[in-house]
């Protein structure tokens, strides 16, 4: 290839860089003037952000779930559904709206709230951003649970009992 065609393509190369960081909206306008090369590599990227601003999840244990781990998975918060089910049903029964008004935390003042029995201290400690601060919003109680659960225990995974 000719100096100049390398010089073209790095300039285009550029190009496309500086597009991409400007935002995937710039980019996909530019699509058509940087060729179909660079074209065909965004493409994937647009097309994902598209899919993650659509994912829907249904309102139920399955759903919060889920929900919970994407955003887990975002703040690098490890354990899987299994894990997590596993210790709900065990905690709550899968009832969000579950309370402990027995134990030694109620004695104190401080029940445990929702799907996976957290006290508020613990709660507002372990608080992911991008959540409810309602213990009792099954998101926002399980990713903090597990918040908590992987600096305690390394992941919701190993946990078998009370915690």
């Amino acid at each position: 290839m000719s100096a100049n065609g390398q010089n073209r393509h790095t300039r285009t190369n550029r190009l496309a860089r500086k597009l991409a960081v400007a935002g995937t909206g710039a980019a996909v306008l530019a699509l058509p003037l940087i060729g179909a090369t660079t074209a065909s590599a965004a493409t994937p990227a647009a097309a994902t952000a598209a899919t993650t601003a659509a994912t829907t999840y249904p309102d139920n244990l399955d759903g919060w779930i889920r929900e919970s781990l994407d955003i887990m998975a975002q703040h690098g918060i490890p354990g899987t559904y299994e894990g997590i089910h596993r210790n709900i049903m065990r905690e709550s029964s899968g009832n969000p709206l579950a309370i402990n008004n027995w134990d030694i935390n109620a004695i104190n003042g401080t029940p445990s709230k929702g799907l996976l029995q957290v006290i508020d201290p613990t709660f507002q400690a372990y608080h992911v951003e991008g959540t409810s601060w309602d213990p009792y919003d099954p998101v926002a109680n399980i990713t903090a649970a597990c918040n908590y659960a992987a600096d305690r225990y390394g992941s919701m995974d190993n946990v078998f009992s009370a915690y």
